[in-house]
């Protein structure tokens, strides 16, 4: 008995390795610990008798951490929002609700489909323009897309969905000097413009330097 056991162990751990469909792995797994509970009871009483149990299958998904799930990345979408709330569209058909992973956080989310016809979808911003509140969050699914609604922690617009370092805001540090924070300021309009614009701001650099521009911004302000 222990013999047999332990060979069926062995082989249900090799077909976990290669498995890759979502319920095939759920199913192995289940039964893996199964028949690993009946090894531990022959152990402690060898000359018990164990009737074997339908283990029922999980309505959640349950992957052994061994395997490596492969995503597609689903970078587009569309969003809108109100003052409490910003709720993102994802064009997604057969999505089952059982099937899907969420992670919401004060800065960000990670929504996770697992086995949509055969694939695996994610969904996910590392940071948001804003903070939201995590255990309000939400995931509702339609027949051709799932809406992912994110609550705001404080009322207000949002201008981008994802957070944007504004390079733009002029240093106020009393103790700098004037043009230096100008400098810096034209140093960023110049990484960030086009042709015309980094012409512009290197002539006024140049003349600012020579002593030729008293104000380094005038003419393109």
């Amino acid at each position: 008995m222990a013999e047999d056991l332990a060979l069926d162990l062995q082989e249900l751990r090799q077909l976990g390795s290669i498995a890759k469909r979502p319920r095939v792995i759920s199913l192995i797994s289940s039964e893996i610990s199964h028949l690993e509970k009946l090894s531990k009871e022959h152990v402690s009483d060898p000359h018990a008798t164990s009737t074997p149990i339908q283990t029922p299958i999980s309505s959640g998904v349950k992957l052994p951490s061994s395997l490596a799930i492969n995503y597609v990345t689903l970078g587009s979408f569309s969003w809108d929002q109100d003052n409490d709330k910003v709720k993102i569209y994802v064009s997604l058909e057969g999505v089952g609700r059982e099937k899907i992973e969420s992670e919401f956080q004060a800065m960000s989310f990670d929504v996770k489909f697992h086995d949509v016809q055969g694939k695996n979808y994610r969904c996910a911003i590392p940071k948001l323009n804003k903070e939201i509140v995590p255990e309000k969050c939400l995931v509702v699914v339609k027949p051709k897309r799932v809406i992912i609604t994110l609550f705001k922690a404080s009322k207000g617009n949002w201008l981008d969905i994802h957070f944007k370092d504004d390079k733009l805001k002029p240093n106020l540090d009393e103790k700098r000097d004037p043009m230096a924070g100008i400098m810096d300021l034209m140093k960023n309009m110049y990484d960030d413009g086009d042709e015309d614009m980094k012409r512009t701001i290197a002539k006024a650099w140049t003349d600012a330097r020579s002593g030729n521009a008293a104000d380094p911004l005038k003419g393109y302000r």
